[in-house]
């Protein structure tokens, strides 16, 4: 018998539960909802452990504990109750990330015992959109990468990875992981470009997706090329394939600091409908 609150590790029997909790938030959520809707709750399959959080026997709030610590749905008592079995159980992951304030709560409780950070990004905008800009022309050389071409799409992720986080993806595992992510997103023909002379001068890729959104990721315009607006035409060109094939809502979230990225995105229609809060180790 569940007491009125209990936190356990949730197991393939929870999978309708568990979707229940994340089509609250189905823009907020998609990111986890994507790879639980492909993997189930299987940890081996889906790459880490779900934790629920349980009121009155009811599934209220989860935490994905896996290369990423998200919490999801989580009020303040749920996210002291995931902060207790992260502590717990050792720091695994390499970021924290999710919705603002309880990620703020959370890393509040686990700094002690698992700070400092390498950097904290305390207010990442995250925008949507359910349309196309009306005055922007897609750019029509951006495209979908060919399986063929994953030595020309590597060096650009490779590059926009280092200077979005700080540190390369071919440290550790010498890139094996980075390159199987990235080789699956191409796979699934949800990586675009814009490719001159052998070379991309401009990528996104729809990371995740759900039947009810998506969210760009991985947005970059090699530096050579920075300010002759392609980024706000190549958004448009992956926009246009986020809404038509896979999600009728598209979302992305932005470092705060980015001007002139959150200005692109506004100018192809994207709002700010909430934040989000990163940790990184």
């Amino acid at each position: 018998m569940l007491t009125t609150t209990t936190t356990r590790v949730l197991d393939p029997g929870d999978l309708d539960a568990a979707l229940a909790v994340l089509d609250r938030d189905p823009v907020a959520n998609a990111f986890v909802a994507a790879r639980v809707k492909i993997a189930g709750l299987d940890p081996w399959r889906l790459g880490g452990e779900m934790w629920g959080w349980y009121a009155d026997g009811r599934l209220e709030s989860l935490c994905y504990a896996g290369a990423n610590l998200v919490p999801i749905c989580a009020g303040p008592e749920a996210v002291r109750a995931f902060a207790d079995r992260a502590r717990r159980a050792g720091r695994r992951c390499s970021s924290i990330v999710g919705p603002d304030r309880a990620t703020a709560e959370l890393w509040s409780l686990l700094e002690p015992h698992w700070g400092p950070a390498r950097e904290v990004r305390p207010h990442q905008p995250l925008m949507v959109t359910e349309s196309m800009p009306p005055d922007v022309e897609p750019d029509p050389l951006v495209r979908r990468v060919r399986k063929d071409e994953m030595e020309t799409i590597m060096p650009a992720c490779v590059a926009m990875f280092t200077e979005e986080v700080g540190v390369s993806p071919m440290a550790g595992d010498g890139g094996l992981l980075y390159q199987a992510r990235v080789a699956e997103l191409v796979g699934s023909g949800r990586s675009f470009a814009r490719v001159e002379d052998g070379r991309v001068v401009f990528k996104a890729e729809i990371g995740a997706a759900t039947d009810r959104a998506c969210q760009i990721q991985g947005v970059w315009v090699a530096p050579e090329h920075r300010g002759r607006g392609l980024s706000v035409t190549g958004m448009a060109a992956v926009l246009g394939y986020a809404l038509r094939e896979v999600a009728p809502v598209v979302s992305l979230y932005v470092n705060d600091y980015n001007t002139a990225a959150r200005a692109a995105y506004r100018r192809v229609g994207f709002r700010e409908v909430g934040a989000f809060m990163s940790v990184l180790f």
